[in-house]
Order: structure tokens, then sequence, then C-alpha cells
């Protein structure tokens, strides 16, 4: 049986990557999580000092991206994927370090924004991405893997959510991991990223017009993951 190329799109914390990884372990495909490589571009930035308060370009919460730097730095930038045995889904690795954790602050995902706004950073994402599933057998979630990585996908999935919803299980992630969260602040960030997502100049999120269309709001993860395998196995030829 062919193997199948299947791009999931969305909003911020609207659950995708774990429809992706899910579907991924469940079908014995690679999952690629891109949203993990442009946080790994943002960790990369804010400890080479690499954001500012004084240039004016890519601003998001009062600081502004040294993009030249960055652009210059970009070649230094490798980012990689191992799977872990213990939980059984892959983990991202900077430049050989293991950072799955640090990528996943709320001090990252202030800043990734504007750095996915780039259009050096995502032609050398893109690169990777097209790079890691030009075989398929790849799950890959992101905001543009359905209408610029990968847009002869044979399958494609849009996921949104109420940013009240994904604010409020962004909030329960972070807490039951152990990390400091504020629902006020979260809620904000999913906003503010929602508007940058949309309006950039450079491939912003949108629904590719052959996406089926997914609103989880309401939705428990068994839900959605009975759903996804059932899209998968019809457009997969398995049914």
């Amino acid at each position: 049986m062919k193997k199948i190329t299947i791009a999931i799109d969305g909003h911020s914390s609207c659950g995708k990557s774990t429809m992706a990884k899910d579907l991924a372990r469940e079908v014995g495909y690679v999952y690629v999580d891109t949203g993990a490589m442009y946080r790994s571009v943002t960790l990369y930035a804010l400890r080479n000092g690499l954001f500012t308060n004084e240039a004016p370009s890519g601003t998001i919460g009062g600081a502004s991206i040294d993009v030249e730097g960055l652009r210059r730095q970009m070649p230094d930038i490798h980012i990689s994927f191992k799977f872990n045995p213990e939980t059984g889904r892959p983990d991202t690795y900077l430049n050989g370090e293991l950072v799955e954790k640090d990528i996943r602050t709320m001090e990252v995902s202030n800043h990734v924004s504007p750095i996915a706004t780039l259009d050096f950073v995502r032609e050398a994402m893109v690169a990777q991405q097209q790079e890691m599933g030009r075989d398929g057998g790849v799950v890959m979630d992101g905001r543009d893997i359905g209408t610029v990585v990968f847009p002869n996908a044979e399958l494609k999935v849009f996921v949104t959510a109420s940013a009240e919803v994904r604010a409020q299980r962004r909030y329960d992630e972070l807490k039951a991991k152990g990390m400091e969260a504020d629902y006020a602040d979260i809620l904000k960030n999913v906003e503010e990223r929602d508007y940058i997502d949309s309006h950039r100049a450079v491939s912003p999120l949108r629904r590719a017009d052959d996406a089926l269309l997914l609103d989880n709001s309401n939705m428990t993860i068994a839900e959605q993951k009975e759903w996804l395998l059932e899209q998968f196995h019809k457009h997969a030829g398995v049914l």
C-alpha cells in the first residue's frame, strides 16, 4: 500500500501536534513537529542575544529581532528529531542538544511568531521539512504544511478551536509539567499569535481549499483520534 503524506495545519494550542503524533504512531508513519522547529530557532535566538529592545523589525511583547544577525547564523542552526522509547514520541534536538522542554516555555511562546514571519527562516525550515517527507509516510503539522510545504498532500486537515479553549488547554499542559502559568497571559499570547500567524506576509496561516475542517472545541482526544484515523483510512485506500 502506497504511503501518503498527511498535512495537519491549524491555530496554536488546538491539539494538532497530539493528534499528529498519535496518528503517526497508530499507522507507523514518521511524525514531524514543524512548530518545534520554529520554536527551536526562537530558543537559539533567545540564547544568542538576537532579541533586542531597539531594532524596529519583528516585534512582540516589546522585544525585537536582530534580523541580520539571525540571517548570518541560520546556517549554524540544525534541528533534528529522535524517537523517545519512554514516551513513544519524538524529541526535538537543537544542534544535537535535547531541547524538548526548553522550547515549550512561555518565553519561547511569546517570541516564536515574529521569528516564523521571517522569509529566510521559513525557507530554511521548509527545505528541511520537504526533505524529511519526500518519500511519503509522514505526518506533519504546522501552519503552512498543506498550503506551502506539501500542497499535494493526499490528506489535509485544518484544526481549530476557540481561543479560550486553547488557552485553557495550554494552561493545563504547563501546570501538569510543573511549570508556571497564568491563564490571562496565555490567552493574550494565543490571540496575538493568531493575528500574527494569519496576517504575516510570508506563508500566512490559512485553510487550504481541499483541507478538511475540524473544530475540536468540544471534542475529547479519543473522539479526535477516531475521526482522524477514519480520514486516514479513506485517503490511504484502506476502506
